[in-house]
């Protein structure tokens, strides 16, 4: 029985005293092998693609910023490579959202919780700082009898080092997340000068101590009971999922030692707990499917070893299905299905959202147009019998140089426009200019003698044209005046 195994048993047998058992530390074991090499190569992608994307360039133009991808709060603008969103296109985020739903639903079908053992950020950082823990205070059993004995000035040394490096690679996690909203070279600049602003400090210092409470003390605590992924991901998983595995038919029964040729027949574990020192959140994969494995896979790396060194057969633990391994123990075998009810519907449910997206982008249009009619007064007689209603236009023009969009009507006869603020008009159509990249606002008054007011409106469209693309929009809203239905 393991380490973890003991201290488990022992609170389990004081669970009718308490409500709660006292968490049980999980002391990784180093491990080295294909699946240790993978994790190593996904480690280094994601951070090295987490730390260096700000700083990467993208040229948009004079008085654009130049940083590929950018969240610039105070322009109220999303920046990724050559593309703009604007506050308006929130749907577009949504839409985002619903393919990483879905795709992360795939994902699970098809291989378990590979998601959480190789790429999701609190795995990632978690690893980063298990190495620099391992490089500092040693290996799983160095570290046990360290924290077993009484404090040692050496001890306490090597626990402070390891904080401070701690602290230092949250730190700049932290850091490196307030360049996503900011221009990474200017707030590193005014970080370190001291002029950066409150909240710059403020979300620095959050994400700094997120980061190393989570990745440096909750660790498996985080993957088991804060994270809601494990919870309801049993209900992707069917009996053809690719899972780790541990083949029980062939394992059964564990006798320790290598195998003799004259000996009692045993099957290929010899019971060491590899498999289990080496798992980061603690469990033995030997159980079957668990609620903590992450199906990260470090498990085979230490049982391949294992077999190698008895002389039996790699893939004791292994990528496998249930359904596999229920054939094998049978004495047949059962090919993996990629296509199944449940991945066909996910896979469908993604392209069509994939579609709808890059459809909608590629139809985006580069204008906008808002009309909010006035309240107070809905409208106004004038001497001339004609009605004048008020309205705020809104105007977003997308491109990076300035535009006067023209703006018409239809629906009135004869309905004449003015502006009030810039003193354009009266004119059946208004020039309004709207500087580059910015929401044009205009209060215009539209005059006519409506034919018939139905419930006192008539429906009435505002057009409006790009003189320099020539590309239109319209909006539709309402001309109001007194209820002449059936007076005429």
């Amino acid at each position: 029985m393991s380490h973890i195994e003991r201290q488990r048993q022992l609170q389990q047998e004081e669970a009718g005293e308490h409500l709660f058992a006292n968490r049980v530390r999980v002391y990784p074991k180093s491990v080295t092998g294909p699946v240790r090499r993978f994790k190593w190569a996904v480690l280094i992608g994601c951070l090295g693609l987490y730390y260096l994307l700000p700083w990467l360039r993208w040229e948009r133009g004079v008085k654009q910023p130049n940083q590929a991808v950018l969240l610039d709060i105070s322009r109220e603008r999303f920046y990724f490579f050559n593309l703009e969103f604007w506050p308006q296109d929130i749907y577009y985020l949504t839409g985002l959202l619903i393919m990483g739903a879905v795709a992360l639903f795939l994902v699970t079908s098809l291989a378990g919780r590979v998601w959480c053992g190789y790429t999701c950020p609190q795995t990632v950082w978690t690893d980063l700082f298990m190495w620099v823990e391992r490089l500092i205070e040693g290996d799983r059993n160095e570290r046990m009898k360290r924290d077993a004995a009484p404090l040692t000035l050496n001890s306490a040394a090597r626990k402070a080092a390891k904080h401070i490096l701690w602290l230092g690679i949250a730190f700049w996690t932290g850091g490196a997340w307030i360049m996503y909203y900011v221009d990474a070279p200017t707030v590193t600049v005014q970080f370190w000068t001291g002029v950066a602003s409150t909240e710059v400090y403020f979300f620095t210092f959050l994400f700094t101590a997120t980061t190393y409470l989570l990745a440096g003390w909750a660790r498996e605590q985080v993957c088991t009971y804060m994270c809601p992924w494990p919870r309801f991901q049993s209900a992707m998983l069917d009996e053809h999922s690719l899972t780790v595995t541990y083949q029980g038919w062939r394992g059964e029964p564990r006798t320790r030692g290598k195998r003799a040729a004259n000996a009692v027949p045993a099957g290929d574990c010899v019971d060491c707990g590899a498999c289990v020192t080496v798992c980061p959140t603690g469990i033995d994969i030997r159980d079957g499917i668990q609620l903590e494995c992450i199906n990260c896979g470090l498990c085979v790396d230490a049982c391949n070893h294992v077999m190698e060194r008895t002389g039996r057969p790699a893939g004791l633990i292994t990528w496998d299905t249930l359904a596999d391994q229920a054939a094998k123990a049978a004495g047949t075998h059962t090919p993996f299905r990629l296509l199944r009810a449940r991945t066909v519907i996910y896979l469908s449910a993604l392209v069509l959202a994939a579609v709808v997206m890059v459809v909608a982008l590629a139809l985006r249009p580069g204008i906008g147009l808002s009309v909010q009619h006035d309240r107070a007064p809905l409208f106004v007689r004038l001497a001339d019998g004609n009605l004048r209603n008020g309205y705020t236009i809104k105007i977003i023009n997308k491109a990076h140089v300035p535009v006067t969009f023209e703006l018409t009507t239809q629906g009135l006869f004869g309905a004449i426009l003015t502006e009030a603020d810039e003193g354009l008009g009266p004119a059946a159509t208004l020039g309004l200019p709207v500087k580059a990249d910015e929401v044009g606002t205009f209060r215009v008054y539209v005059t006519g003698q409506p034919t018939t007011l139905a419930d006192g409106t008539q429906p009435i469209d505002f057009s409006l044209r790009n003189t320099v693309s020539g590309e239109q929009t319209v909006y539709r809203s309402l001309f109001m005046g007194p209820n002449t239905e059936g007076k005429r």
